[in-house]
């Protein structure tokens, strides 16, 4: 699996919807069983700056942090 982000203009019927500080993200209905539990922030380094997703559910991961197991 992966994780992935896009731009929406807005949220379908079946979507979370968290928003905080003002950013909104929508989780589709589908992803919700695999992203339960996970925390999302913003992570800025040297190395540049990129979203970190943390998922208490995900038995392995690469090592970019972009796919992962359950």
């Amino acid at each position: 699996m992966q994780y992935g982000f896009d731009l929406a203009d807005g949220a379908e019927p079946d979507d979370l919807v968290v928003e905080q500080d003002g950013v909104r993200v929508l989780v589709d209905s589908t992803s919700l069983e695999f992203l339960a539990g996970s925390t999302l922030d913003w992570h800025e380094s040297l190395m540049g700056s990129h979203f970190k997703m943390v998922n208490p559910q995900a038995t392995s991961g690469c090592g970019c942090g972009v796919s992962f197991a359950v």
